[in-house]
């Protein structure tokens, strides 16, 4: 049997080593257009490669992903993150799982998950064939004819596994084959903000943030950091992943509003502050900081109405109390278009979900043609959720059933 991967990233290397592992006789490429493999893996994580989610149950897992959800529920019955983490620690990966349950490699550096990867492959004889541009695939008969270059091979089994495309167009020798296409627009990015000062608090993170999109039901709770450019962390990238398409339909600009406490019930942030302007009636606004909000932040909030920080809790009136009330709790911002999350790029949009069997990631439409991660219409938040995609559909493709 011959079977050719096509793409030399994550889910390529992880459907080619389980493929070859189901059919050790079998003879199986991967074909890479590029000079280099595994590029995502190597700079995922800021260059530590953040691998998978150690979250649980499946249900909550699956969570995590705006497009997919449903069924990588059920494909994560097949091979669910503790899998993956087993899969890795039996070959020689020793793991470590942060307080946010992000799983990385102990050596903080993700050549260790490249280095595995090249070992299996090499120790199984998988060929690698770099430079090799597919162009296209040809059903002929129940095999598939890749053409690559100047030259062409016929395969019984093909799984591509060529990774997100920032535009249409990279998709669309796929779309030729007869697949539907969900038109790619970014992930995972973060929000610029250049007419804003709060710019200048740059490197403040809030703990405990929620986000909204003003005119949507959008909203997300998170770490929130401050850049220089604008807002990051996990409450806005997830916000980002999550309204991908509307945000898109917007040019990236709208307005946000920013809880900074998290408290829903407004009466209750009325009330602390009623408290504190009773009990401390002599005291500086700057001296007392209302649900122990970083000192600058805090600053920043009371100047944004025209406050002094020298001003007393006792000389506030109704007006500005509300005022504080409103700033702590419905803070608004404009956001003028987007960057993307470190050097990461996540697509939402890829070959239709609905094309696909997830018992077996095979086409529908073409037989022995297989799909696995992100050139599927999947993606999930930051937190190593798009490679556990990548590591449970390539799993399944590798059966080649």
């Amino acid at each position: 049997m011959k079977v050719a991967i096509i793409g030399g990233g994550a889910a390529g290397f992880f459907a080619a080593i389980t493929a070859k592992e189901n059919y050790p006789e079998a003879e199986l490429v991967i074909f890479e257009k590029s000079q280099n493999v595994l590029r995502k893996v190597k700079i995922s994580g800021g260059g530590r490669c953040n691998l998978t989610n150690a979250i649980t149950p499946i249900k909550a897992f699956a969570k995590a992903y705006p497009r997919g959800e449903m069924q990588l529920r059920k494909a994560f019955g097949r091979f669910s993150n503790t899998d993956a983490l087993n899969w890795f620690e039996k070959r020689g990966v020793i793991l470590y799982t942060q307080n946010d349950n992000c799983v990385f490699p102990a050596s903080q550096n993700s050549q260790t998950i490249i280095d595995c990867f090249m070992r299996e492959t090499s120790r199984l004889g998988v060929s690698l064939k770099l430079g090799a541009f597919v162009k296209e695939i040809v059903p002929i008969d129940k095999k598939l004819r890749v053409i690559y270059d100047h030259k062409d091979e016929i395969f019984d089994k093909v799984v591509v596994t060529t990774g997100g495309s920032p535009k249409r167009k990279g998709l669309e020798w796929l779309a030729l084959l007869g697949h539907s296409i969900s038109h790619p627009v970014p992930s995972l990015f973060t929000f610029n903000m250049p007419s804003e000062s709060i710019v200048k608090l740059m490197g403040i993170v809030v703990e405990n943030a929620r986000v909204k999109i003003i005119g949507t039901n959008l909203q997300s709770k998170g770490a929130l950091l401050i850049t220089h450019w604008g807002m990051s962390g996990p409450a806005v990238l997830k916000l980002s992943a999550f309204g991908a398409r509307i945000l898109s339909e917007k040019a990236y600009n709208f307005e946000i509003s920013v809880n900074w406490i998290d408290e829903k019930n407004n009466e209750e942030v009325k009330g602390y502050l009623s408290k504190i302007m009773q009990e401390n009636p002599k005291k500086k606004l700057g001296n007392i900081r209302p649900y122990n909000l970083q000192t600058r932040l805090w600053y920043y909030l009371v100047e944004k109405l025209g406050l002094s920080v020298e001003k007393k809790w006792g000389e506030l009136g109704k007006k500005q109390h509300n005022q504080l009330v409103t700033v702590m709790t419905n803070d608004l911002y404009t956001i003028q278009g987007k960057t993307t999350f470190k050097e990461e790029f996540v697509t939402c949009g890829g070959v239709d979900l609905n094309e696909i069997d997830f018992k077996t990631m095979q086409s529908k439409l073409i037989p022995n043609l297989y799909f696995a991660g992100e050139v599927l219409d999947i993606d999930g938040i930051t937190g190593g959720y798009n490679f556990q995609a990548a590591w449970t559909t390539a799993y399944i493709a590798g059966q080649l059933q």
